[in-house]
């Protein structure tokens, strides 16, 4: 069935080999959280980088193409516009178009938004009641993207086994990887 020759490899290793490996892998764990919150201050974004879930966007956007956002509070958002909001009671944000602006005479802006693919405008994903997005709603703006890379990332979520075996072939790697 499976292969544990790793554990092998981890007998044989002296603890100071064993503590050093360990401490590899923190600092490559560590690493990936700095150059993620370094994102969010140079982005201005809570979620500098998405991945697109479904096919509401298509043919602007597929399924597991990986965007690349920007929140700017002093940048207007505008119509055409494609934003990726969060809402209130939903978990996982939304990549959708703006399609109509509301401006009030104190300045303050709301949207209505849409997917390319879809038929009908956002107000039924919107919170219960709400009409129009405001701009505490954004999570940023798609800048640019690489296409069907986050593909991975959706197999994970669907396959939850798939997810915690690339995570252990990753950790033992890192750990009888010697260099």
């Amino acid at each position: 069935m499976m292969d544990f020759g790793f554990l092998d490899d981890v007998r044989r290793m002296n603890k100071r080999q064993l503590y050093y490996q360990v401490l590899n892998f923190a600092m490559i764990v560590s690493s990936a959280l700095m150059i993620w919150k370094g994102l969010m201050v140079v982005t201005g974004s809570e979620s500098p980088i998405v991945v697109v879930l479904s096919g509401s966007m298509e043919p602007a956007f597929h399924r597991g193409d990986l965007l690349f956002l920007t929140n700017y509070q002093e940048d207007p958002i505008r119509v055409g516009e494609i934003v990726v909001f969060k809402v209130e009671g939903r978990d996982i944000p939304i990549v959708h178009r703006v399609i109509k602006l509301h401006e009030k005479e104190d300045g303050t802006v709301k949207f209505l938004t849409k997917g390319d693919n879809n038929s009908v405008d956002d107000r039924g994903l919107y919170a219960p009641g709400q009409l129009w997005l405001h701009r505490k709603d954004v999570v940023g703006r798609a800048r640019g993207f690489v296409p069907y890379v986050g593909i991975v990332t959706i197999l994970m979520n669907d396959y939850p086994k798939f997810k915690y075996a690339i995570l252990a072939c990753l950790g033992a790697f890192v750990l009888i990887h010697r260099e």
